[in-house]
Protein backbone atom coordinates (compact mmCIF):
# COMPACT_ATOMS: atom_id res chain seq x y z
CA UNK A 1 0.00 0.00 0.00
CA UNK A 2 1.31 3.60 -0.75
CA UNK A 3 2.07 5.81 1.89
CA UNK A 4 -1.15 8.39 1.73
CA UNK A 5 -0.28 10.39 5.17
CA UNK A 6 -1.23 14.03 4.91
CA UNK A 7 2.31 15.92 5.83
CA UNK A 8 1.29 17.76 9.33
CA UNK A 9 1.69 21.26 9.80
CA UNK A 10 4.69 23.28 9.64
CA UNK A 11 4.95 25.94 12.57
CA UNK A 12 6.96 29.29 12.69
CA UNK A 13 9.15 27.44 15.16
CA UNK A 14 9.25 23.93 16.46
CA UNK A 15 11.09 23.94 19.73
CA UNK A 16 10.38 20.35 20.43
CA UNK A 17 12.14 19.00 17.93
CA UNK A 18 14.95 20.62 19.32
CA UNK A 19 14.05 19.07 22.52
CA UNK A 20 14.13 15.68 21.74
CA UNK A 21 17.62 16.29 19.62
CA UNK A 22 19.24 16.99 22.87
CA UNK A 23 16.87 15.50 25.50
CA UNK A 24 19.04 13.56 27.16
CA UNK A 25 22.01 16.01 28.14
CA UNK A 26 19.28 18.75 28.88
CA UNK A 27 17.81 16.18 31.37
CA UNK A 28 21.10 15.63 33.03
CA UNK A 29 21.95 19.54 33.51
CA UNK A 30 18.74 19.87 35.03
CA UNK A 31 18.81 17.02 37.04
CA UNK A 32 21.98 18.44 38.26
CA UNK A 33 20.90 21.41 39.39
CA UNK A 34 17.73 19.52 41.01
CA UNK A 35 20.50 17.36 43.10
CA UNK A 36 22.53 20.34 44.16
CA UNK A 37 19.21 22.91 44.99
CA UNK A 38 21.16 25.70 44.48
CA UNK A 39 18.75 27.36 42.41
CA UNK A 40 19.34 30.69 42.81
CA UNK A 41 22.69 32.21 41.66
CA UNK A 42 23.85 28.81 41.55
CA UNK A 43 27.07 27.29 39.85
CA UNK A 44 25.48 27.04 36.45
CA UNK A 45 24.79 30.54 36.69
CA UNK A 46 28.43 31.29 36.47
CA UNK A 47 29.62 28.74 34.65
CA UNK A 48 27.11 30.17 31.70
CA UNK A 49 27.98 33.50 32.18
CA UNK A 50 31.92 32.52 31.76
CA UNK A 51 31.25 30.43 28.67
CA UNK A 52 29.11 33.40 26.66
CA UNK A 53 31.45 35.65 27.60
CA UNK A 54 33.99 33.71 26.15
CA UNK A 55 31.58 33.11 22.98
CA UNK A 56 31.14 36.67 22.40
CA UNK A 57 34.61 37.69 23.28
CA UNK A 58 33.79 40.07 25.98
CA UNK A 59 35.15 39.96 29.51
CA UNK A 60 31.93 39.66 31.71
CA UNK A 61 28.74 38.09 31.25
CA UNK A 62 25.77 39.00 33.79
CA UNK A 63 22.93 37.08 33.70
CA UNK A 64 19.26 38.95 34.57
CA UNK A 65 15.62 37.69 34.79
CA UNK A 66 15.07 38.67 30.92
CA UNK A 67 16.01 40.08 27.36
CA UNK A 68 14.02 43.57 29.05
CA UNK A 69 15.20 43.71 32.08
CA UNK A 70 18.99 43.02 30.22
CA UNK A 71 18.07 46.61 28.13
CA UNK A 72 16.87 48.64 31.55
CA UNK A 73 19.35 47.42 33.98
CA UNK A 74 22.27 47.73 31.35
CA UNK A 75 21.16 51.30 30.91
CA UNK A 76 20.94 52.20 34.64
CA UNK A 77 24.55 50.52 34.85
CA UNK A 78 25.16 53.10 32.21
CA UNK A 79 24.08 56.02 34.41
CA UNK A 80 20.95 56.48 32.26
CA UNK A 81 17.75 57.73 33.91
CA UNK A 82 15.50 60.85 34.15
CA UNK A 83 16.39 63.34 32.05
CA UNK A 84 18.20 61.45 29.38
CA UNK A 85 17.05 60.73 26.08
CA UNK A 86 18.12 57.64 23.97
CA UNK A 87 17.82 56.86 20.65
CA UNK A 88 16.16 53.85 19.42
CA UNK A 89 15.04 52.71 16.00
CA UNK A 90 10.97 52.98 15.55
CA UNK A 91 10.95 49.02 13.75
CA UNK A 92 11.96 47.34 16.98
CA UNK A 93 9.75 45.44 19.49
CA UNK A 94 8.31 47.79 22.34
CA UNK A 95 10.60 46.39 24.55
CA UNK A 96 13.55 48.30 23.33
CA UNK A 97 11.57 51.49 23.66
CA UNK A 98 10.41 50.06 27.22
CA UNK A 99 13.28 49.46 28.75
CA UNK A 100 14.62 53.22 28.18
CA UNK A 101 11.09 54.46 29.70
CA UNK A 102 12.07 52.02 33.01
CA UNK A 103 14.91 53.60 33.72
CA UNK A 104 13.28 56.97 33.92
CA UNK A 105 14.83 58.38 30.32
CA UNK A 106 13.11 59.23 27.33
CA UNK A 107 13.18 57.32 23.61
CA UNK A 108 13.50 59.35 20.92
CA UNK A 109 12.75 57.22 17.77
CA UNK A 110 14.50 57.43 14.44
CA UNK A 111 13.47 55.35 10.81
CA UNK A 112 15.22 52.45 9.23
CA UNK A 113 17.06 51.37 6.54
CA UNK A 114 14.81 50.24 3.60
CA UNK A 115 16.61 47.60 2.74
CA UNK A 116 17.38 45.97 6.57
CA UNK A 117 15.05 47.61 8.47
CA UNK A 118 17.71 48.19 10.90
CA UNK A 119 18.45 51.76 12.36
CA UNK A 120 18.90 54.50 9.41
CA UNK A 121 22.11 56.26 10.38
CA UNK A 122 21.47 59.61 8.65
CA UNK A 123 17.67 59.46 9.62
CA UNK A 124 18.81 59.36 12.66
CA UNK A 125 20.99 62.13 12.72
CA UNK A 126 17.95 64.67 11.72
CA UNK A 127 16.14 63.21 14.05
CA UNK A 128 18.60 63.67 17.78
CA UNK A 129 17.45 65.93 20.10
CA UNK A 130 19.97 68.84 21.17
CA UNK A 131 20.82 66.35 24.18
CA UNK A 132 21.43 62.70 23.54
CA UNK A 133 22.70 59.98 25.97
CA UNK A 134 22.92 57.08 24.53
CA UNK A 135 22.06 55.28 21.86
CA UNK A 136 20.53 51.64 20.85
CA UNK A 137 21.05 49.97 17.77
CA UNK A 138 18.68 46.84 17.32
CA UNK A 139 20.60 44.08 15.29
CA UNK A 140 16.92 43.29 14.01
CA UNK A 141 15.56 39.71 13.15
CA UNK A 142 19.65 38.28 13.60
CA UNK A 143 20.90 41.17 10.98
CA UNK A 144 23.89 43.07 12.46
CA UNK A 145 22.85 47.00 12.11
CA UNK A 146 25.70 49.71 10.47
CA UNK A 147 27.72 49.28 13.81
CA UNK A 148 30.43 50.80 11.96
CA UNK A 149 27.89 53.87 11.61
CA UNK A 150 26.70 54.24 14.39
CA UNK A 151 29.39 53.85 16.35
CA UNK A 152 30.90 56.84 14.35
CA UNK A 153 28.06 58.80 15.09
CA UNK A 154 28.29 58.23 18.96
CA UNK A 155 31.71 59.24 18.80
CA UNK A 156 30.87 62.49 17.90
CA UNK A 157 27.92 63.22 20.23
CA UNK A 158 29.61 61.54 23.33
CA UNK A 159 27.15 59.22 23.85
CA UNK A 160 27.76 55.40 25.06
CA UNK A 161 26.14 52.60 22.58
CA UNK A 162 24.22 49.97 23.87
CA UNK A 163 23.59 47.08 21.47
CA UNK A 164 20.31 45.33 21.50
CA UNK A 165 21.33 41.93 20.79
CA UNK A 166 17.94 39.93 21.61
CA UNK A 167 18.09 38.89 18.40
CA UNK A 168 21.35 38.09 17.44
CA UNK A 169 23.29 35.36 18.89
CA UNK A 170 26.14 34.80 16.82
CA UNK A 171 25.88 37.23 14.37
CA UNK A 172 29.18 38.55 13.16
CA UNK A 173 29.77 42.15 11.81
CA UNK A 174 32.27 42.70 9.64
CA UNK A 175 33.88 44.86 12.32
CA UNK A 176 33.16 41.74 15.30
CA UNK A 177 30.82 39.67 16.68
CA UNK A 178 27.26 41.89 17.75
CA UNK A 179 27.24 42.22 21.76
CA UNK A 180 31.34 42.80 21.99
CA UNK A 181 30.97 46.21 19.70
CA UNK A 182 29.30 48.46 22.35
CA UNK A 183 29.59 49.63 25.82
CA UNK A 184 27.91 46.84 26.59
CA UNK A 185 24.78 44.60 24.83
CA UNK A 186 21.64 42.83 26.07
CA UNK A 187 20.30 39.01 25.00
CA UNK A 188 17.03 37.52 25.32
CA UNK A 189 17.23 33.69 26.06
CA UNK A 190 13.32 33.55 25.00
CA UNK A 191 12.56 30.46 24.65
CA UNK A 192 12.16 30.79 20.65
CA UNK A 193 15.79 32.75 20.20
CA UNK A 194 18.03 30.97 18.33
CA UNK A 195 19.60 30.50 21.43
CA UNK A 196 17.14 29.74 24.01
CA UNK A 197 15.99 28.33 27.72
CA UNK A 198 12.98 27.11 28.34
CA UNK A 199 11.28 30.17 30.35
CA UNK A 200 12.65 33.57 30.38
CA UNK A 201 15.88 35.07 30.89
CA UNK A 202 18.87 37.45 29.82
CA UNK A 203 22.39 38.40 29.99
CA UNK A 204 24.22 42.03 29.22
CA UNK A 205 27.69 41.31 28.39
CA UNK A 206 30.56 43.83 28.26
CA UNK A 207 34.14 44.94 28.35
CA UNK A 208 33.42 47.25 31.23
CA UNK A 209 33.99 46.30 34.73
CA UNK A 210 31.88 49.35 36.28
CA UNK A 211 29.33 48.56 34.37
CA UNK A 212 29.89 44.66 35.13
CA UNK A 213 29.73 44.63 38.39
CA UNK A 214 27.10 47.68 38.88
CA UNK A 215 25.20 45.09 36.99
CA UNK A 216 25.57 42.46 39.62
CA UNK A 217 24.55 44.47 42.21
CA UNK A 218 21.02 46.32 40.25
CA UNK A 219 20.20 42.33 39.59
CA UNK A 220 19.93 41.53 43.22
CA UNK A 221 18.49 44.25 45.16
CA UNK A 222 21.49 46.09 45.27
CA UNK A 223 23.47 43.50 46.43
CA UNK A 224 26.16 41.17 46.57
CA UNK A 225 26.84 40.43 49.99
CA UNK A 226 23.13 38.67 51.85
CA UNK A 227 21.18 41.80 53.94
CA UNK A 228 23.82 44.44 52.90
CA UNK A 229 22.56 46.71 50.35
CA UNK A 230 24.28 49.53 48.71
CA UNK A 231 22.10 50.77 45.95
CA UNK A 232 18.62 50.24 45.60
CA UNK A 233 18.35 47.13 43.16
CA UNK A 234 15.96 44.87 41.29
CA UNK A 235 14.79 41.29 41.77
CA UNK A 236 16.44 40.11 38.10
CA UNK A 237 18.42 36.96 38.18
CA UNK A 238 19.25 34.35 35.36
CA UNK A 239 17.40 31.08 37.13
CA UNK A 240 20.22 28.37 37.75
CA UNK A 241 18.08 25.91 35.91
CA UNK A 242 17.65 28.58 32.96
CA UNK A 243 21.72 28.82 33.22
CA UNK A 244 22.30 24.88 32.60
CA UNK A 245 19.89 24.68 29.94
CA UNK A 246 21.48 27.68 28.05
CA UNK A 247 24.85 26.35 29.41
CA UNK A 248 23.76 22.67 27.36
CA UNK A 249 22.69 24.35 24.41
CA UNK A 250 25.65 26.81 23.72
CA UNK A 251 28.36 24.66 22.01
CA UNK A 252 25.68 23.52 19.62
CA UNK A 253 24.71 27.45 18.65
CA UNK A 254 26.83 27.88 15.34
CA UNK A 255 25.97 25.02 14.08
CA UNK A 256 22.58 25.53 14.47
CA UNK A 257 22.56 29.06 12.75
CA UNK A 258 24.47 27.26 9.91
CA UNK A 259 21.89 25.38 9.41
CA UNK A 260 19.54 28.98 9.93
CA UNK A 261 21.55 29.71 7.05
CA UNK A 262 21.08 26.93 4.49
CA UNK A 263 17.64 27.01 5.22
CA UNK A 264 17.10 30.60 4.31
CA UNK A 265 19.51 30.04 1.36
CA UNK A 266 16.91 27.46 0.28
CA UNK A 267 14.21 30.26 0.72
CA UNK A 268 15.34 32.48 -1.45
CA UNK A 269 16.25 30.33 -4.31
CA UNK A 270 12.85 28.71 -4.03
CA UNK A 271 11.03 32.58 -3.50
CA UNK A 272 12.94 33.22 -7.23
CA UNK A 273 9.06 32.53 -9.06
CA UNK A 274 7.53 34.81 -6.86
CA UNK A 275 10.25 37.88 -6.71
CA UNK A 276 7.80 39.86 -8.84
CA UNK A 277 5.66 39.97 -5.50
CA UNK A 278 7.91 39.36 -2.88
CA UNK A 279 10.71 40.81 -1.58
CA UNK A 280 13.08 39.69 0.57
CA UNK A 281 14.62 41.95 3.68
CA UNK A 282 18.28 42.38 2.17
CA UNK A 283 21.63 41.48 4.32
CA UNK A 284 23.77 44.36 4.58
CA UNK A 285 27.06 44.27 3.05
CA UNK A 286 28.71 45.00 6.20
CA UNK A 287 27.57 41.30 7.65
CA UNK A 288 30.26 38.27 8.07
CA UNK A 289 27.28 36.13 9.57
CA UNK A 290 23.62 37.37 9.67
CA UNK A 291 21.96 35.01 12.75
CA UNK A 292 18.47 34.46 10.97
CA UNK A 293 16.64 34.50 14.37
CA UNK A 294 13.93 35.16 11.71
CA UNK A 295 13.61 35.34 7.71
CA UNK A 296 11.40 37.63 7.07
CA UNK A 297 9.34 38.86 3.42
CA UNK A 298 7.88 41.66 2.40
CA UNK A 299 5.12 41.77 0.00
CA UNK A 300 5.21 44.31 -2.71
CA UNK A 301 1.32 44.33 -3.38
CA UNK A 302 -0.71 42.00 -2.17
CA UNK A 303 -3.07 42.32 1.62
CA UNK A 304 -0.38 40.61 3.99
CA UNK A 305 -3.13 39.48 6.63
CA UNK A 306 -4.86 37.73 3.94
CA UNK A 307 -1.76 35.77 2.57
CA UNK A 308 -1.22 35.72 6.66
CA UNK A 309 -4.66 34.04 6.67
CA UNK A 310 -4.35 32.23 3.85
CA UNK A 311 -0.90 30.30 5.00
CA UNK A 312 -2.30 29.90 8.19
CA UNK A 313 -5.28 27.44 6.30
CA UNK A 314 -2.93 25.70 5.01
CA UNK A 315 -1.29 24.76 8.09
CA UNK A 316 2.28 26.79 7.67
CA UNK A 317 2.73 28.88 10.62
CA UNK A 318 4.20 32.05 9.54
CA UNK A 319 4.12 35.12 11.84
CA UNK A 320 4.08 39.20 12.03
CA UNK A 321 7.48 40.82 13.44
CA UNK A 322 6.24 43.95 13.81
CA UNK A 323 2.54 45.04 12.77
CA UNK A 324 2.73 48.15 15.06
CA UNK A 325 5.46 50.72 14.78
CA UNK A 326 6.56 52.15 18.56
CA UNK A 327 5.52 55.52 17.73
CA UNK A 328 1.62 54.21 16.92
CA UNK A 329 1.58 51.74 20.06
CA UNK A 330 -1.29 53.53 22.59
CA UNK A 331 1.95 53.20 25.40
CA UNK A 332 3.96 55.82 23.10
CA UNK A 333 0.71 57.89 22.52
CA UNK A 334 2.23 60.99 24.21
CA UNK A 335 5.10 61.35 21.78
CA UNK A 336 2.82 62.69 19.84
CA UNK A 337 3.94 61.19 16.34
CA UNK A 338 1.10 60.20 14.48
CA UNK A 339 1.27 58.20 10.93
CA UNK A 340 3.34 59.46 8.44
CA UNK A 341 6.21 60.12 11.10
CA UNK A 342 8.69 57.38 10.05
CA UNK A 343 7.49 55.86 6.51
CA UNK A 344 9.90 53.02 5.98
CA UNK A 345 8.93 51.58 9.49
CA UNK A 346 5.68 52.40 9.04
CA UNK A 347 5.79 50.79 5.72
CA UNK A 348 7.17 47.30 6.70
CA UNK A 349 4.59 47.19 9.15
CA UNK A 350 1.85 46.85 6.73
CA UNK A 351 4.31 44.45 4.62
CA UNK A 352 6.56 42.31 6.41
CA UNK A 353 5.73 38.68 6.86
CA UNK A 354 8.31 35.55 8.34
CA UNK A 355 8.41 32.62 7.03
CA UNK A 356 8.57 29.14 9.39
CA UNK A 357 12.36 28.66 10.81
CA UNK A 358 13.87 26.64 12.76
CA UNK A 359 17.37 24.09 12.34
CA UNK A 360 15.38 21.09 12.26
CA UNK A 361 13.68 22.34 8.93
CA UNK A 362 13.97 20.08 6.31
CA UNK A 363 14.24 21.17 2.15
CA UNK A 364 11.17 19.32 1.85
CA UNK A 365 9.38 21.63 4.36
CA UNK A 366 10.92 25.11 2.67
CA UNK A 367 9.41 23.76 -0.43
CA UNK A 368 5.87 23.07 1.08
CA UNK A 369 6.22 26.85 2.34
CA UNK A 370 7.09 28.25 -0.64
CA UNK A 371 4.50 26.25 -2.60
CA UNK A 372 1.86 26.99 0.13
CA UNK A 373 2.79 30.89 -0.45
CA UNK A 374 2.28 30.81 -4.15
CA UNK A 375 -0.54 29.48 -4.02
CA UNK A 376 -2.39 31.91 -1.68
CA UNK A 377 -1.20 34.56 -3.71
CA UNK A 378 -2.83 33.09 -6.72
CA UNK A 379 -5.54 33.06 -5.23
CA UNK A 380 -5.47 36.39 -4.34
CA UNK A 381 -4.50 37.97 -7.98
Amino acid sequence: MSDTTTPGPIPLVDLRAQYRDIQAELDVAIRDVLERGDFILGSAVERFEAAYADFIGVRHCVGVASGTDALALALRAMDIGPGDKVLVPANTFIATALAVTMCGATPVLADVEPSTLTLDVEAARRALPGRLSAIIPVHLYGQPADMAAVLELAKEKGVAVLEDAAQAHGAVHADGRCGALGLASAFSFYPGKNLGAYGDGGAVCTNDAGVAERLRLLRNWGSTVKYLHPIQGFNSRLDTIQAAVLATKLPRLERWNEQRRAIVADYRDALEPLNAVVDCVTEAPWTVRHAYHLFVIRLRTHDRDAVLSGLHRRGIGAGVHYPIPIHLQGAYADMGKGPGSFPVAEDAARRVLSLPLFPEMTAQDVGRVVDALGQVIAELQ
